[in-house]
């Protein structure tokens, strides 16, 4: 027991201080922080502790996946295989293909054909179907044959449904890139059901350029502008950013996948704010063959069902960048460089909710959420002094730093600090000191069993310790599934809880025990206080 090495006592002190180094910058504003860091060493953290939507106000936007949409792209691209399986194979068909509500139908020229065209088409359903458990594909569309050489191929449910769920695991992804490109702090984005995402930004109360981020696709398309006598079901009329409609291919010859960079700049003659867009290694060999092609030709670029600007290919663009103009102002061109940097949305989201929490609610948690603490710690300090006079004193030291280390976490993680969370922190601080009291009482009953002083604080830390750690094991792993099963402010719960279970190891156990030992030391006491 008396035996308690100079490092660890070293290491002790020196992770307390550092804590509450991590800790002070939360007790300054922005601004002094930033004129503090200007006069410390850079090694100093300056973070502060990130507080949750509920804590410091913020935007809440419920966010739903159309699944008109997810259908509509479905049909499309189905029909676009079609095209290409009826091409490879040269079977000509009687018209067009035509669109049905949930697939696409044609017809062939040659019934007789139909024989050598059910593998191929079969083949693609299996190819571009559904992943099953077992490593089986269930087939995305089914085949319907009717007389005369009409042919239906019907999206499947399971298909419709699986693309749906595929879409909204995208749209987290791409929603998070563009939030994070705004600068914001801990954002929260999580799916709700099968088609709907959270989105939370603490901080922001203007939800109007987040509702502009998050609902444009930003779906980029380069096509060809329709040349006359093209065949109509080939060519729809799209819309142009400055008014009036223009006829457009609906083959897309590149697409804006490809893009690896998309930077606001000015165009060097007019100083009109522009895009400039770089393509990935294949989108630039596309880019080139297209416009070695089609040299004279105007060349569309279609942004979400919209035509920005047609300019005419003078000659073959085989550097793999381009710039985009459409008279946009300085923030136009930032926002769309932002949603082309984070990718193109796999499908249109519309807002269902939105709300905006104000800081006074915020500051009414934060105010609640301090009385219960105070309350909590205080009753648990005068209790523990009561009790155990200065081993009481010895605990409630180490609950202070206990929450220290706690915040500390907090901050270095990066976590953000809700009011479940702080619910979680008043929660340790009762489990904090419980271990003191399991200690103090195994301390207790060695003294009573006829013990020496030392015999009988070595007994007590000792004996204690398996059930303190029994007990912190089994709260952890609560807390861990609380986390991995658990979303939003369970999630802040259970960190705060975990950082608690962790710290009381440390405080509870190694840091009363390195003061017992120096007050022990130092008084050399006949009998103990307890």
């Amino acid at each position: 027991m008396l035996r308690f090495a100079t490092w660890k006592i070293v290491s002790i002190i020196g992770m307390t201080l550092f804590a509450f180094l991590v800790i002070v910058p939360s007790l300054f504003t922005q601004a002094q922080r930033e004129a503090l860091s200007a006069h410390l060493p850079s090694w100093l953290p300056m973070h502060s502790i990130v507080l949750g939507l509920d804590l410091q106000g913020g935007s809440h936007v419920l966010l739903e996946v159309d699944q008109a949409s997810v259908l509509r792209t479905q049909i499309d691209t189905l029909r676009d295989d079609v095209r290409r399986v009826l091409r490879e194979d040269k079977i000509g068909i009687a018209g067009g293909i035509g669109v049905l509500p949930r697939g696409v139908q044609f017809r062939l020229a040659n019934p007789a054909e139909r024989a050598r065209l059910m593998p191929r088409l079969e083949q693609l359903a299996g190819t571009t179907g559904i992943n099953l458990l077992g490593g089986n594909r269930a087939a995305a569309f089914d085949i319907v044959n009717k007389d005369d050489g009409l042919i239906q191929l019907i999206v499947t449910e399971a298909a419709i449904n699986d693309r749906i769920h595929r879409a909204v695991d995208q749209s987290i992804e791409v929603l998070r890139r563009r939030v994070d490109a705004l600068g914001t702090t801990e954002p929260t984005l999580q799916r709700q059901g099968n088609n709907r995402i959270v989105v939370e930004v603490p901080g922001l109360q203007d939800t109007s350029k987040l509702k502009e981020i998050l609902g444009t696709t930003a779906k980029l398309e380069f096509r060809l502008v329709a040349q006359p006598g093209a065949d109509p079901s080939e060519v729809e009329q799209l819309e142009q950013v400055d008014g009036g409609t223009l006829p457009i291919e609906k083959r897309v010859m590149v697409q804006g996948e490809d893009l690896v960079d998309a930077q606001p700049g000015f165009d060097s003659r007019t100083q009109e704010p522009v895009v400039n867009f770089r393509f990935n290694v294949r989108g630039g060999q596309k880019f080139g063959e297209v416009t070695a092609a089609n040299v004279g030709r105007p060349f569309a670029i279609v942004l979400d069902g919209k035509v920005i600007s047609a300019p005419r290919i003078l000659s073959p663009i085989t550097g793999g960048s381009g710039q985009i103009s459409g008279r946009f102002t300085v923030e136009q061109a930032n926002n769309l460089s932002i949603l082309l940097r984070a990718g193109a949305l796999p499908a249109k989201l519309t807002i269902v909710e939105e709300r905006t929490v104000g800081p006074g609610l915020g500051q009414d948690s934060i105010n609640a959420g301090k009385r219960a603490a105070y309350v909590g710690a205080f009753l648990v300090a005068a209790y523990m002094l009561v009790t155990y006079g200065i081993f009481g004193v010895f605990a409630n030291l180490a609950l202070l730093v206990h929450i220290a280390f706690i915040f500390a976490g907090l901050i270095l993680l990066g976590a953000t600090l809700t009011l479940p969370g702080i619910a979680g922190i008043v929660l340790t601080i009762g489990m904090a000191v419980d271990s003191n009291v399991l200690i103090y009482e195994r301390i207790r009953e060695e003294a009573h069993a006829g013990r020496s002083i030392v015999s009988a604080l070595d007994a007590g830390f000792n004996r204690a310790f398996a059930t303190i750690v029994d007990s912190n094991v089994t709260m952890f792993v609560a807390a861990a599934i609380l986390y991995f099963l658990g979303s939003g402010p369970v999630r802040g719960f259970a960190v705060s809880l975990a950082l608690g279970i962790l710290t009381t190891i440390i405080t509870a156990v190694t840091m009363t025990r390195m003061m017992i030992t120096l007050w022990y030391r130092s008084k050399r006491p006949t009998r103990l206080p307890i």
